[in-house]
């Protein structure tokens, strides 16, 4: 009984480490910005924390969003990434995806290549229909 409860701790840890290695900051594919994924209860989440137009002394805004209150917010600090759940086999899942550039929001399933490759999914209605494009671990 003991070594049993001593066995699901330790896969329960080994999970949970498991599930946190997508933590920390990873740079866009066009290498032109940079997101904090982070954890909020048992969910994961993105936001942005720097983009090539930081660096020029200018503010994005977020022009394409369909609602026109929101479209003078600024890109810098706002969470594109939300909601995922982990999965035991190295993918985030059930979250969505806002991309700026279009305006829209997308389901999303995230897989970690290896520690320094963060495979992005992109899709509408089931994943075979999308877009991926591959985030590196920002040192």
């Amino acid at each position: 009984m003991m070594l049993s409860l001593m066995f699901i701790g330790t896969l329960t840890a080994f999970s949970q480490t498991k599930a946190d290695a997508i933590l920390g900051e990873w740079l866009s594919a066009k290498k032109d910005s940079r997101f904090l994924i982070y954890k909020q209860g048992n969910k994961y989440f993105g936001k942005v924390v720097w983009g090539t137009e930081v660096d020029k002394g200018i503010v994005a805004k977020d022009t394409k969003n369909p609602d026109p209150k929101l479209r003078n917010r600024d890109l810098l600090g706002l969470v594109l990434l939300k909601d995922f759940e982990f999965d035991m086999d190295d993918t985030w899942e059930n979250g969505t995806i806002y991309d700026p550039r279009e305006g829209k929001t997308y389901s999303c399933k995230m897989t970690l290549k290896n520690a320094n490759q963060l495979d992005v999914r992109g899709f509408m209605g089931i994943s075979l229909f999308g877009r991926s494009e591959i985030w590196t671990r920002y040192k």
